[in-house]
């Protein structure tokens, strides 16, 4: 597995980015500089974040949602930073 993030990861196993081994190795994501932990899914190339927002789900059960544009840093947690 490469040192590099994916360019584009999502946490529902319903996703197509969806990743298990990913996600097992600890994917931070730091986006507009700031460490964030609740995001559902994330695209560097194009600029991104899904946050969730607080405990709202919709009908289905899914978490509520909102994408923010702006520059997106995702890195391994297992990897110590220099």
């Amino acid at each position: 597995m490469s040192d590099t993030p994916p360019d584009r990861l999502a946490i529902s196993p319903n996703s197509p980015y969806y990743d298990a081994a990913v996600l097992e190795r600890g994917v931070g994501v730091r986006f507009k500089g700031v460490d964030k932990t609740n995001v559902d899914e994330y695209c560097v190339s194009e600029g991104w974040v899904r946050l969730s927002v607080g405990a709202t789900v919709d009908r289905k059960g899914n978490a509520m949602t909102v994408k923010l544009q702006g520059p997106v840093e995702p890195y391994f947690r297992d990897i110590p930073e220099t």
